[in-house]
């Protein structure tokens, strides 16, 4: 799972992002509006942790542009405001959540892990391919595909973003936690995995290389 904290409070995102990685999940930290942008260009996010007040606007005026890019993403608003009107401003923006600083983490923690648990699935399904994220588990015509670790993140990040040429860039800032530390191969080396391990049996193809500018999605395009 993977979270984006919006947050400008410096001390208080880097208690959300060290706590949250205790209990094993992914995140990405930005202190403004504009940063926060950049990351959900790039990635796929189960929740956002929103601030209202920012150095560049208001949180919850990206809600609806969050929700529109990925309507699956949950998105919790962290507010020192306290009255009513706001929080039903907030949700009626598009929250799935409103919480009130200052707050308990283990309240948060249980109220993130309650969005993640009913929240609507993320579950990709295209003809007979049915792609998993949360389980990594990929089934095609009902039967278990073996394919884990990073190729399955490649294939799920491409399937989400279908139709769209992704770059070897872009896909090493989405899935690799320190991308600067790897070389653009290891997107060559997924890809093949995927296609050795699952196009090549299945007698499909799921992944189209487009030249000189990175990978796209293209089930259900068949081998001839």
């Amino acid at each position: 799972m993977r979270i984006l904290i919006i947050e400008d409070e410096v001390t208080l995102n880097k208690t959300l992002s060290d706590g949250l990685k205790e209990f094993g999940y992914q995140n990405d930290v930005a202190e403004n509006i504009s940063d926060g942008r950049y990351f959900l260009s790039i990635r796929n996010y189960n929740l956002v942790l929103l601030d209202w007040m920012l150095p560049d606007g208001n949180g919850i005026d990206i809600i609806a542009d969050i929700k529109a890019q990925s309507p699956k993403t949950s998105v919790v608003v962290l507010s020192a405001r306290d009255d009513k009107e706001s929080e039903i401003e907030a949700l009626r923006a598009g929250a799935d959540d409103y919480i009130k600083k200052p707050f308990d983490f283990e309240i948060l923690l249980v109220r993130i892990e309650a969005k993640l648990r009913f929240g609507t699935s993320n579950i990709i399904e295209v003809d007979d391919l049915v792609i998993n994220p949360e389980e990594e588990k990929i089934i095609y015509k009902g039967e278990d595909i073996e394919l884990k670790g990073k190729p399955f993140e490649v294939l799920t990040h491409l399937a989400m973003h279908k139709d769209q040429i992704v770059s070897k860039e872009q896909l090493l800032d989405a899935i690799w936690e320190e991308p600067e530390l790897v070389t653009p191969n290891v997107i060559e080396v997924a890809i093949n995995q995927i296609r050795q391990k699952m196009d090549k049996p299945l007698n499909i193809t799921t992944i189209e290389t487009v030249r000189r500018r990175g990978y796209r999605f293209c089930y259900p395009s068949k081998k001839a």
